[in-house]
């Protein structure tokens, strides 16, 4: 049988066999001058290295880079963090290299990294957590790289994947990928076409990440308006009110910060209130997104109290930067309790919720909070008294009701076209995967039948 030979005693025929996936485990139909093979077939798998012991990575550039599978990056390799080792560890380590003719591919932890190295790293030394596809023929490199891109491609990578500590990816199965092989003439032609295409996808993803990057410098542009007046200055014009009602004033004149916890003592502990902890506050809505409830003597001394109506705003690192904080609806038995970690805020007869809301979720607000902070690190505070001496320029409750309007009717605009920009940035990326099905299916236009099959170059080669 041909299997049991050597390799050198096969007969051209033999070695295409031996090539060739047999019709009946083709994962699907190609075009008649195409063929499927496995990447071992085509191509030599190698293993990368780890150090020897005692030896360490530095950052002193010694002119031999050591890539790690953490400067991966988008098919490529990220330079800017890029470790080196010195020249008696790279001479050890000698028949690890990789070229700018290889693909890598991480076999470690994240299974099925691939790209090209630039050409700053050619000769580096390749880490054990990755392989090199080296020796590659019938192949155009960036075809192939894009192939290993593929939805395709990577699932036979994870579900090859043996899950020990970590997932492992054996060389051996990385060798047996089974791919469709067009072709040269035509993977150069898919090659074009793929990356016309997706010049296009990059172009218009560009276009809406710069939208969804001005996201919150628009938001802060709204909330500058509003608190200086500028969002209602028709409104005042038409209900003939001056600039001269907004009054300066410290929170702490118009708020009570922290106010007096509700007298318990008649109220049985069994009785069921109203949690919320630090993760119930969603820093993206602004509003309480995982109430709990827990009885009153499981609450009641240790937590902190505030009733319907009520500001919350997290004063702890990160949560404050994040933007936590909330208006107190409906509570259960009309008690609710919270982490220390909030600042309990209760308007008095001059000042709104909902406005104040707004201005503590402003980014203004928050970077003036975090710059007076208070504590170690990774424990800092906004300290109290920053709350109740903080400044407002103070409208008048209806103005502050009609800011209010305008505010919330320009921030779901700007809300509804970050969703419909995030919405079309994911359905470029299903695009991008679509494209690559079809691509390694001869769909993209692009075969040409006059072209000598696959196979039979594979045969020459072999």
């Amino acid at each position: 049988m041909a299997g049991k030979k050597k390799l050198a005693q096969l007969t051209p025929e033999e070695k295409l066999q031996q090539a060739l996936v047999p019709e009946a485990e083709q994962p699907y139909k190609v075009p008649a001058n195409w063929c499927w093979t496995k990447l071992g077939s085509i191509s030599l798998i190698k293993g990368g290295k780890r150090l020897p012991p005692g030896k360490k990575l530095n950052d002193i550039k010694t002119g031999y880079p050591y890539i790690r599978v953490t400067d991966f990056d988008s098919n490529s390799v990220d330079v800017n963090n890029i470790k080196y080792i010195d020249e008696e560890t790279y001479k050890i380590l000698d028949n690890y290299k990789i070229s700018i003719n290889d693909i890598y591919i991480s076999i470690a932890g994240s299974i099925g990294k691939v790209g090209i190295i630039p050409e700053i790293l050619n000769g580096a030394i390749l880490t054990e957590n990755a392989a090199k596809i080296t020796n590659i023929i019938l192949q155009n490199q960036i075809y192939l790289l894009y192939i290993l891109c593929s939805e395709f491609c990577q699932n036979q990578m994870k579900e090859s994947a043996i899950a020990t500590t970590q997932s492992k990816l054996a060389l051996f199965r990385i060798a047996n990928i089974k791919l469709p092989l067009p072709p040269l003439a035509e993977q150069q032609r898919i090659v074009e076409r793929i990356e016309s295409l997706f010049a296009k996808l990059d172009e218009t993803k560009e276009t809406l990440q710069n939208a969804l990057d001005g996201f919150e410098t628009r938001k802060a542009a709204i909330l500058h308006k509003a608190f200086t007046g500028e969002l209602t200055a028709n409104w005042r014009k038409q209900y003939g009110v001056s600039m001269d009602s907004w009054e300066e004033k410290r929170l702490g004149e118009v708020c009570k910060i922290n106010p007096s916890k509700i007298n318990t003592k008649n109220l049985s502990d069994d009785l069921e209130v109203s949690f919320f902890p630090m993760a119930s506050l969603s820093e993206i809505t602004g509003e309480i997104v995982g109430p709990e409830i827990r009885t009153l003597g499981k609450v009641k001394n240790d937590y902190t109290n505030f009733s319907e109506g009520d500001v919350v705003f997290a004063k702890i690192t990160p949560c404050m930067e994040n933007g936590k904080s909330a208006i107190i609806g409906k509570l259960i038995n009309g008690i609710g309790y919270g982490t220390t970690e909030f600042y309990v805020l209760r308007c008095g007869e001059e000042l709104s919720n909902k406005y104040l809301h707004h201005i503590v979720r402003s980014k203004k607000f928050r970077d003036e909070a975090k710059h007076h902070m208070t504590g170690a690190v990774g424990q800092q505070r906004v300290p109290k008294k920053y709350m109740k001496e903080y400044m407002l320029n103070l409208p008048t409750l209806d103005e502050q009701t009609e800011i209010i309007s305008i505010i919330d009717e320009l921030l779901a605009k700007e809300q509804q076209a970050k969703e419909l920009a995030e919405n079309a940035i994911t359905k470029i990326d299903i695009i991008k995967k679509s494209i690559l099905a079809r691509a390694f299916r001869g769909e993209l236009g692009t075969n040409n039948l006059a072209d000598e099959p696959a196979a039979e170059l594979l045969k020459r080669m072999l």
